[in-house]
């Protein structure tokens, strides 16, 4: 049985600095790709195809679960959802956007886990996931497809422990109470912008993913010169803008933006959000 863990964030000082430039810098890379999906305009189909109507609804936000490749998706299960138990033939993460979910041994007390809340399951491991809440959403991402469901009597053991980390148990750091050296500025923001470690390492090159709370009223970027940043707003409708797009959008949860080389993504909020974001090394923050 999965129990609700206290997540520290000690080693996150290393995933980000906390800066408040006025200008994104200027060495952009001109070439930089930038990736952009809105929670509106995704494909759904069912998550497991065997079930029909009674699985939960899929939407892709970049790769192919159905592929080989590493894949983020959206998970989109009816009010009052309960899978039967089973397992995957790889391991996921979860961070829930809305609703409540359960994930654990289909003995387990239910533990229903708020938006915010984030969750892994090992690959070979007998579990049920439930749902409450007529509008339940979560993001789920494997490091490598195809993303299948499979009967228990396939269960092994990976050797990999599953977590349940409700929001509440999150650890945020502030920001600019880090080490990291921040841009030279002349302003300050009231409320700090605060960082979740999930999983992985701030080393440079390593995949690592944190939850990024950006407070009400900020305007201005995240920065990445990473060859893999992928940002999905968990809570919150921030507009967003970067070097290829003219006029600012807004992002309402399940949204995905993302780039390849040094990139700028600029964010303007009116309320407090909360980005769940996937990395190699490390980005940061800055304040206009």
């Amino acid at each position: 049985m999965k129990k609700s863990l206290f997540l520290c964030c000690s080693i996150a000082i290393s995933a980000c600095s906390h800066s408040t430039s006025s200008t994104p810098p200027d060495n952009l890379n001109d070439k930089a790709s930038y990736q952009l999906r809105l929670a509106s305009d995704v494909t759904w189909d069912h998550l497991n195809p065997a079930r029909g109507n009674k699985a939960p609804k899929a939407a892709t936000l970049w790769g192919d679960r159905k592929g080989k490749q590493a894949t983020g998706f959206l998970l989109r299960p009816s009010d009052g959802f309960k899978s039967p138990p089973h397992i995957h033939n790889v391991s996921y993460r979860g961070v829930v956007i809305a609703g409540e979910l359960h994930n654990d041994d289909p003995n387990a007390a239910n533990m229903w886990m708020p938006a915010g809340s984030f969750w892994t399951q090992p690959k070979g491991e007998v579990h049920i996931t439930a749902a409450k809440g007529s509008h339940s959403l979560a993001y789920i991402e494997i490091e490598e497809g195809p993303y299948l469901v499979q009967p228990t009597n396939q269960a092994y053991d990976s050797h990999e422990r599953p977590i349940n980390v409700d929001s509440s148990n999150l650890v945020w750091l502030n920001i600019d109470n880090t080490q990291w050296q921040a841009l030279p500025s002349n302003k300050t923001i009231d409320t700090p912008v605060k960082i979740a470690l999930l999983w992985g390492q701030q080393a440079a090159n390593s995949l690592n993913g944190t939850l990024l709370r950006i407070p009400a009223n900020f305007n201005g970027h995240i920065l990445s010169d990473s060859d893999s940043f992928k940002g999905i707003v968990i809570k919150g409708d921030p507009n967003y803008q970067n070097q290829a797009r003219e006029q600012p959008i807004r992002l309402t949860p399940g949204s995905y933006f993302g780039s390849l080389g040094k990139a700028a993504h600029s964010i303007t909020t009116q309320k407090e959000s909360l980005i769940y974001i996937r990395t190699q090394g490390q980005y940061r923050v800055s304040a206009n």
